[in-house]
């Protein structure tokens, strides 16, 4: 059976999740963001791939971080670019999610950025619209609930092989609040599918799901057994807004078990780089001398960012 955000010819219609990618397909999408990377250093920052295409920016949940990063990318495209800011609109007057989605798309919207604060609201989006429209009108999911944030485990992916090369090589550690973490997910799918041979989960209990193992990953308590001699270390985000009930004993105790400092980081290997999806809760989950070191490339990530969304966003346009 065909996936969900796929063509009948295997091509892209959506980007909803990491899930259901080929290991050909990431590398496609990795080997067109290089060629985006470049666009940012010319006195013109534009290129006219979407030029005559309507991207609506449709964010459920505050995010402007990723809210910006998506429109840089889409106005470097060429496109034309609607920032809807839903909290404030239809929806709060009582119109359902669908019915908001058909009257953007009479109004010849040819791309969605969707992020929602419940799991699988951009798949329902998508399927919808292949329902009303065909493959009209494309959805890129920019974050649903616990689920996924594929473009961010995209631009993850092009941080490692941009400073590592090959995958199947690499030790890798995913760092913290797996248990609440979309780009956790994504990350570890990807890893997985691109072959990363030893995948490591580092975390509190309560903060590791149930059967990380069947994703290709190895649950690790201890910090300093779980980061020793790996290439590259991912850390994550608390997210406090996400949690029910007492998870952790105090954001000290955290710091002192979770967090990344030099002598944590020195149990890597010397060349190891960190990531981190941000934002960053300095002291909480990193420390600030680790954070502004030379083996973080987090202000990398924000940058390959834009090259990534253009990227996927040109390869949903071009049909």
């Amino acid at each position: 059976m065909r996936h969900p955000q796929l063509r009948p010819d295997g091509e892209l219609q959506h980007l909803l999740s990491i899930d259901g990618l080929s290991r050909e397909m990431i590398h496609r999408i990795l080997d067109t963001a290089s060629s985006f990377v470049g666009v940012s250093e010319r006195d013109v920052k534009k290129v006219p791939l979407l030029r005559g295409k309507s991207v609506f920016n449709l964010f459920f949940e505050n995010s402007t971080r990723t809210r910006t990063t998506f429109e840089i990318a889409a106005k470097r495209l060429s496109a034309d670019v609607v920032n809807l800011n839903i909290n404030t609109s239809s929806t709060s007057k009582g119109e359902s999610l669908l019915d908001t989605i058909d009257n953007l798309a009479a109004m010849d919207a040819d791309m969605f950025i969707v992020r929602h604060s419940q799991s699988g609201a951009p798949y329902m989006i998508a399927q919808h619209l292949n329902e009303m429209r065909g493959d009209a009108v494309s959805v890129i999911n920019a974050g649903d609930g616990r689920h996924s944030h594929p473009t961010q485990g995209l631009l993850d992916m092009y941080t490692i092989r941009h400073f590592k090369g090959d995958f199947t090589r690499l030790r890798v550690a995913v760092v913290g609040d797996v248990l609440h973490s979309r780009v956790a997910r994504s990350d570890i799918q990807a890893l997985s599918i691109l072959g990363v041979p030893d995948l490591r989960v580092i975390g509190p209990l309560t903060l590791v799901p149930e059967g990380i193992e069947s994703m290709g990953a190895r649950a690790c308590t201890d910090m300093r057994e779980g980061l020793r001699d790996v290439d590259v270390i991912i850390m994550l985000r608390l997210q406090n807004e996400r949690m029910r009930g007492a998870l952790l004993p105090s954001a000290q105790e955290y710091f002192k078990q979770y967090g990344l400092t030099r002598e944590k980081l020195a149990l890597a290997r010397p060349d190891a780089i960190v990531m981190h999806p941000g934002p960053m809760n300095r002291g909480v989950e990193i420390e600030s001398a680790v954070a502004d070191c030379p083996q973080a490339v987090i202000l990398d990530q924000v940058r390959f960012g834009i090259a990534v969304r253009m990227a996927v966003m040109s390869m949903l346009g071009a049909h």
